[in-house]
């Protein structure tokens, strides 16, 4: 089975440099993508990313090593390898969250929550947002929540953080709780000329601070 142990320890090793520049813990590395590989956010509204270009050769490099350190089944092989590298990170990260982390960095988000915007006037928008966020610690967890804009816009419209005007928002959610969160706000916009006049946003960021701790999601 095995050819050349020295290109599949080569090949691990890559793999674990890979997972590391970009691990999805504590922050979303991949807030501000516009297109990524793998787990490597190749561009962004400021351009490429360097070290995100970098990552995705150095893994396609690491998928070369595995064919070359193995004699068959490459292709079932490789496949099972990307299948482990997208999903291991998910599960350290669980691991981590139920035994040995406390405060926000306990909490875990799907990243399925939406925000939807009604206009009522020129100068006043109805806005909702919904989403789901899970304390996975023995304790309670308090935290204040801030609306981050998912991408800008070319004229740099202001669209999830418009929810900030009617905060700040204070969440407690109990341990080893799931918590739906529901906020609506009417928001006065004659102080902002740049905001949308309705609409509906998927897959919310925000950033959660307790203190000098703070955590983008």
């Amino acid at each position: 089975m095995i050819k050349n142990k020295a290109a599949l320890i080569g090949s691990a090793v890559i793999l674990c440099i890979c997972m590391y520049l970009f691990f999805p813990f504590p922050n979303n590395e991949m807030l501000d993508a516009r297109s990524s590989f793998m787990s490597f956010p190749i561009s962004n509204q400021d351009g490429y990313i360097l070290l995100g270009i970098i990552g995705s050769f150095l893994f396609i490099i690491a998928m070369i090593l595995l064919v070359i350190g193995i004699k068959k089944y490459h292709f079932r092989t490789i496949v099972i390898i990307v299948i482990i590298y997208a999903f291991l990170p998910m599960l350290l990260i669980t691991v981590y969250q139920e035994t040995l982390a406390r405060g926000i960095m306990a909490i875990s988000y799907g990243g399925n929550g939406t925000c939807n915007f009604e206009s009522v006037n020129d100068d006043l928008l109805n806005g909702e947002c919904n989403f789901m966020l899970h304390n996975r610690s023995n304790e309670d967890v308090s935290f204040e929540l801030e609306f981050l804009d998912s991408f800008l816009m070319e004229d740099e419209v202001r669209i999830e953080s418009l929810m900030n005007l009617g905060g700040p928002y204070s969440i407690t959610i109990k341990a080893n709780r799931k918590k739906s969160i529901q906020l609506k706000e009417l928001l006065e916009l004659s102080d902002d000329a740049k905001h949308i006049d309705g609409g509906t946003s998927n897959n919310i960021h925000f950033k959660l601070i307790d203190g000098e701790t703070k955590r983008t999601l």
